[in-house]
């Protein structure tokens, strides 16, 4: 079950947390911001915050301008000192916006104020456990994130995804006169007719593809339907229609439900 908490204004993430409180209780709990897509999942780190009696463990990725995010500081894997967009940095380590917490982050909340920029920040309430002796780890992750925050960066999260991708093609898959070439993953009901698939290229449920090319590094979603038109590296979501477009659609992220077609007058 998800259980959907509003934030009515945008305070900062220790205020979205505060907002939480209630639902949170004594529980240990994750704060994963939802831009952020990891290669290998969070399951192991999850596991260490657990298993290492933390009180928060924030996850650290290195980067080469840290201005741009909250930066840390650590000693022999305990974090001592975090700050939010340094115009110094005193490290390359950018806190990727994943965080577990127990209980004690709620206190720490309640004792920070705001930023200058108006927010309650959440490296605020972290390095407030630091000061306190809380026990604060980190670690640096393995594999490949990406911050999905621009069209951009999107495309370039469906390209590291489809890297990845082995071929599998379901039973049922109707395919007449077309071909299906390298690792593509093509998903149930799918119709593809007098077409030419080039891997890497993931195809949803119920996708209809006629007269068409899908070249490498496109994710075609449940229910699209595709007419003489040519695709490359791109994102097109749910129940959308293209059809008989000119040139090549090449870096688009498109979303649901869009008909695009190309006009007779």
């Amino acid at each position: 079950n998800i259980s959907y908490i509003e934030q009515k204004e945008a305070l900062g993430l220790a205020h979205a947390v505060s907002v939480a409180r209630d639902f949170l209780g004594e529980d240990k709990f994750l704060m994963y911001l939802g831009d952020n897509l990891l290669k290998n999942g969070i399951e192991s780190y999850a596991n260490k915050f657990i298993q290492g009696n933390y009180n928060a463990f924030v996850l650290l990725t290195e980067v080469d301008d840290p201005r741009q995010f909250g930066v840390a500081e650590l000693e022999r894997g305990r974090v001592v000192r975090v700050v939010e967009k340094p115009k110094e940095p005193v490290s390359n380590l950018a806190l990727i916006g994943v965080y577990f917490f127990d209980k004690n982050v709620h206190q720490a909340i309640k004792s920070i104020k705001p930023s200058a920029r108006g927010e309650l920040e959440i490296t605020d309430a972290i390095q407030w456990m630091i000061d306190k002796g809380y026990k604060v780890g980190a670690e640096v992750i393995g594999g490949w994130w990406k911050d999905t925050g621009k069209p951009d960066d999107i495309l370039e999260a469906n390209r590291l995804i489809l890297e990845d991708i082995e071929r599998d093609v379901k039973e049922g898959c109707a395919c007449e006169d077309s071909e299906i070439l390298g690792r593509v993953k093509i998903g149930e009901g799918v119709n593809i007719v007098n077409s030419k698939i080039v891997g890497p290229v993931i195809i949803g449920n119920k996708v209809k593809i006629n007269d068409s090319y899908i070249g490498p590094f496109t994710t075609l979603s449940d229910g699209v339907e595709v007419k003489k038109s040519e695709i490359e590296y791109s994102v097109i979501l749910e129940d959308t229609k293209i059809n008989n477009i000119k040139g090549r659609f090449h870096g688009c992220l498109i979303g649901k439900g869009v008909e695009i077609f190309r006009s007779r007058v």
